[in-house]
């Protein structure tokens, strides 16, 4: 079956949420996307992983939306936004996806089913349903590290065939599989990788772009590497790639997205780098090294 929506390609973000003294900080959030809708960016997720979406009530996710939906609208209208969906019942997202029918977003993010562990099966079944009752397209995220289940590709390619699934945001962390998707992937089947530190080794290998949280920083060398690479030049987007590789291995260096947090509140786009509980702040000595890094990307 053929997709009507536009399929999603380039550079995607996974917008960190800002928190001040426990609550949404709407300033530094208005702040944030005005920033990146004048970057190279293709899109925006909100209130997925690094969003901390887990932590967020219903009405913080409700104007979460309406603030980006402001900014963007303002700055740069025709940049896309999707949105974070996680849950492990199927019922309970179903009334999620009505639930947020009618909010400014151009589509979801969706996650495997966590902890459950259901079959195949299960998971074909989970994911048509939600895709019958969308209003909005559907990325899928298979990320099995943190669900401790992976979306076989026999299953991905079965769910592709629906008009209302439109890619998938691949963090399989099996590269053979990711090839595999990538070699029988119908056409208008987006592949983003969600793996930071193999973003240059995806595209060449033929994936759509990405959905990279270190692209928060140094925004438009990330997007460079895949206009490079797209205008045939392998090797000089390796040398972009590999002045960039440093970035992916700092901001993982401890759960995100403490780490991102605190970069952006060294250059000032957020006024705190406050996460909720059980997520918590960087230590000194990775403190240390950001804003070594910060400096060094100032210079």
């Amino acid at each position: 079956m053929t997709s009507h929506h536009p399929s999603p390609s380039g550079l995607w973000l996974p917008l960190i949420t800002p928190f001040r003294e426990g609550a949404l900080d709407e300033a530094s959030l208005r702040r944030l996307v005005r920033h990146y809708a004048a970057q190279p960016i293709d899109g925006l997720i909100l209130a997925a992983t690094t969003g901390e979406g887990l932590t967020l009530e219903e009405d913080e996710c409700a104007r979460l939306v309406e603030i980006a939906a402001e900014e963007r609208t303002a700055a740069r209208p025709a940049l896309q936004v999707y949105l974070g969906l996680s849950g492990s019942d199927t019922r309970k997202l179903l009334r999620t996806l009505d639930r947020t029918a009618g909010w400014s977003i151009d589509g979801y993010l969706v996650t495997c089913p966590s902890y459950v562990r259901p079959s195949q099966e299960g998971l074909f079944r989970h994911f048509m349903a939600l895709a019958e009752a969308a209003a909005h397209p559907m990325l899928l995220y298979n990320i099995p590290y943190r669900t401790g289940v992976n979306l076989a590709n026999e299953q991905m390619l079965r769910l592709a065939e629906h008009h209302n699934i439109v890619g998938v945001k691949d963090c399989c962390a099996d590269a053979a599989q990711s090839f595999d998707l990538l070699c029988r992937r119908p056409e208008g089947f987006a592949v983003l990788t969600g793996e930071d530190a193999f973003f240059y080794s995806a595209l060449v290998q033929g994936a759509d772009g990405g959905i990279l949280m270190s692209a928060h920083v140094l925004t438009g060398a990330f997007a460079a590497v895949r206009a490079t690479l797209l205008a045939g030049d392998q090797p000089g987007a390796l040398a972009q790639w590999r002045a960039l590789a440093e970035i992916p291995a700092l901001l993982f260096a401890e759960p995100s997205p403490a780490p991102i947090k605190h970069w952006l509140w060294r250059i000032g786009l957020i006024d705190s780098p406050e996460l909720r509980l059980p997520m918590t702040g960087v230590s000194a000595a990775l403190a240390r090294r950001i804003d070594q890094a910060v400096g060094r990307s100032a210079a």
